[in-house]
């Protein structure tokens, strides 16, 4: 079978792309932010005091490597981190005034980017492939080792 025939690697090249676009886009903008972080920005915006394991469950990112990503955004002074009041032993995660800043000002490049990831589908085209991936990606999101939560029905 032809490697470039097979979903696994056509996912990994599409990931690729994806990730250089965004890329491309922050720094045009003239924003160090990658696509991880802007998520994990994103989640913690939507859920102000959420915990990390939380966060890594929403976004779908292994926990050991998304405490990493906390970390740098934690250094750049971008999330707060505090001890929890319900467990002690658990931080939990808001925006700065920084983070809200660079979320807003990265919000309309990453808006922007997404038609050029899918580049080469028409509008009908693009909702049935996003429509498919959603549908692709819950149906196999309990074999990952970051499995997206909550699972939607």
């Amino acid at each position: 079978m032809d490697i470039h025939t097979m979903p696994g690697h056509l996912i990994r090249r599409l990931n690729q792309i994806s990730v250089a676009l965004f890329l491309v886009h922050m720094e045009k903008a003239g924003l160090r932010l990658t696509s991880v972080q802007y998520a994990a920005l994103s989640a913690v915006q939507e859920n102000p005091g959420i915990d990390q394991a939380t966060v890594a469950g929403l976004i779908a990112y292994d926990r050991a490597t998304l405490g990493k990503v906390i970390d740098r955004l934690d250094e750049r002074g971008l999330v707060r981190r505090t001890v929890s009041d319900r467990d002690r032993r658990a931080r939990v995660l808001t925006l700065t005034a920084a983070g809200e800043e660079l979320l807003a000002a990265a919000r309309p490049h990453v808006e922007a980017v997404q038609p050029a990831i899918l580049a080469g589908l028409d509008a009908k085209e693009r909702d049935l492939f996003i429509e498919m991936l959603e549908k692709v990606t819950m149906a196999g999101n309990e074999r990952s080792r970051a499995p997206l939560f909550p699972v939607k029905s």
